[in-house]
């Protein structure tokens, strides 16, 4: 009699390229399924960044068995200044490989190491939020602070620290009101915007930028605006995604910061996440220690570490693009100086290649 003998299992080779438009929708459906990737991981994101920066995007996508079973967007900087690098991805918070396994993950890496070599650049970045790759050089330098939303504006209310209803009170008390809108309320915030970035010393983006962020998700980009009278005094722009909104990009003039405008801007975000059915409040990263940490904490959010993890060429060193590193503070004090009309032509061209 013959005894048959169970066949090994099947293993079907992976296939990494980059994405086209045409798989648009198999890397959609892939993104929105899995629990690791973050709404920038979605198609749509790759229109902005090359649009509004005009950078190269090389988004890989891996395949097993016809099926999709990873992906890992990328965008590549070419700059005299600050070098030449991919990362994935600049300009918001979270980035990286999203992977079905340990062997997807690390096909994805290596065929974005490969790529990088042929285009020769520095180095690759990968903002994940959790260690991927323990092999790899890694940052965690900041944080990105998560806030858990009651089901009701009154719970949250109650759950608020004493200091921060204070002050949400002063902020009523002086008159700001608080409206959300959509493309009609940007001018508002780019001119709040523009203004804070130069008295940081932070070059600042282009309003192409939010154009095309608000042109690409019209139903999940709000901006809200705080207003003395008829004078915008803070501004920001929240970003919705499943159950969490975020709010990225939030600034305020300081000549009024004694009214509390950062404080009616964020009460108003918590009550229309809730009115709206969010149930997380991500308050955006930040450096730990730093007065925005601070800032956010008053609110109930939780710090959790994010890991920047890279893959290094040619002996480069990790990069620091960051306004505390010292070969930086002479171009941040000018800039600080610098006429609003200065800032707001040159910014653009300068923060581009930064990511």
């Amino acid at each position: 009699m013959l005894i048959s003998r169970a066949s090994a299992p099947l293993v079907f080779p992976i296939d990494v390229f980059v994405a086209a438009d045409s798989d648009a929708g198999e890397w959609e459906c892939y993104v929105t399924s899995q629990h690791a990737a973050s709404q920038y991981h979605g198609w749509k994101w790759r229109g902005v960044f090359e649009r509004a920066f005009g950078h190269q995007a090389q988004y890989l996508l891996a395949r097993r068995d016809a099926a999709v079973v990873g992906v890992l967007p990328l965008v590549v900087f070419r700059s005299r200044l600050f070098g030449r690098f991919m990362v994935s991805l600049p300009f918001v918070n979270y980035g990286g490989v999203v992977a079905d396994d340990d062997a997807v993950a690390a096909a994805l890496l290596a065929r974005a190491s490969t790529m990088a070599q042929e285009l020769r650049l520095d180095h690759l970045e990968l903002r994940h939020t959790e260690r991927q790759f323990d092999g790899l050089p890694c940052k965690q330098h900041k944080v990105s602070m998560m806030a858990a939303l009651d089901t009701s504006a009154e719970r949250a209310w109650e759950g608020l620290d004493r200091k921060v209803r204070n002050q949400i009170r002063k902020a009523e008390k002086s008159g700001l009101t608080t409206s959300a809108g959509g493309a009609e309320l940007l001018d508002e915030f780019y001119a709040i915007f523009c203004r804070n970035m130069r008295d940081l010393g932070t070059p600042v983006y282009a309003r192409a930028f939010f154009d095309e962020v608000l042109t690409a998700f019209p139903d999940s980009a709000r901006v809200i605006v705080v207003r003395q009278g008829a004078t915008p005094v803070a501004a920001g722009i929240v970003l919705g995604d499943g159950e969490t909104v975020e709010v990225p990009w939030a600034s305020s003039l300081n000549e009024f910061r004694s009214l509390c405008p950062n404080h009616a801007l964020y009460w108003f975000v918590m009550q229309w996440a809730i009115e709206h059915g969010f149930r997380v409040l991500d308050f955006g990263r930040s450096t730990p220690d730093e007065g925005t940490f601070h800032f956010k904490r008053q609110w109930g959010a939780v710090p959790t570490a994010l890991c920047w993890e890279y893959v290094l060429f040619n002996g480069a060193r990790m990069p620091d693009q960051s306004p505390k590193n010292p070969k930086y503070r002479a171009a941040i004090d000018l800039w600080k100086r610098s006429p609003l009309w200065l800032t707001n032509a040159v910014g653009p061209r300068i923060v581009r290649s930064i990511p």
